[in-house]
């Protein structure tokens, strides 16, 4: 039986090779957020999936101070892939959006990332879908609890 420290390291070793994998595949053309340090991309990825969300959102979501994401968003939106806007409804409230080119490209990408996984999935047989989907659960708990010992 392995240690929780072996564990981990296998733990991450085997999402780093998946999300290196996914983000390789189905993609005919570099990724949105290619070349950019991975904190910008992660923030980069989340605005595509989810326009309008509010700076604070997007620094909970991504465990990130918010002065840090600020930083973020600042340097993003000066290399042309973001836009902040005020909320109308509250003017404190910063909202983001990806460029409208920056938005096409991630969306084009993440449907061939998306395409190319539900292909790959589709091979597996029951018991393989039925594991994998008892795995991400402990994956979910997993997360829940690194993220409850940062608060």
């Amino acid at each position: 039986m392995e240690t929780p420290a072996d564990l981990a390291i296998e733990l991450f070793a085997t999402v780093g090779r998946l999300r290196r994998q996914v983000r390789r595949s189905g993609t005919g053309g570099p990724p949105i957020g290619t070349g950019l340090p991975e904190s910008h991309a992660e923030l980069v990825r989340l605005v595509g999936r989810q326009p309008g969300i509010s700076v604070r959102q997007a620094a909970t979501e991504l465990g990130l101070a918010a002065n840090t994401a600020s930083t973020l968003v600042s340097r993003l939106s000066a290399d042309g892939l973001l836009v902040r806007t005020v909320d109308p409804d509250d003017r404190r409230v910063g909202r983001l959006r990806l460029t409208e080119s920056a938005q096409r490209i991630a969306d084009e990408s993440r449907a061939a990332r998306q395409a190319a996984l539900g292909a790959v999935l589709e091979r597996l047989d029951a018991d393989q879908i039925e594991r994998l989907t008892e795995g991400l659960a402990v994956i979910a708990d997993v997360t829940r609890l690194l993220r409850e010992e940062q608060e």
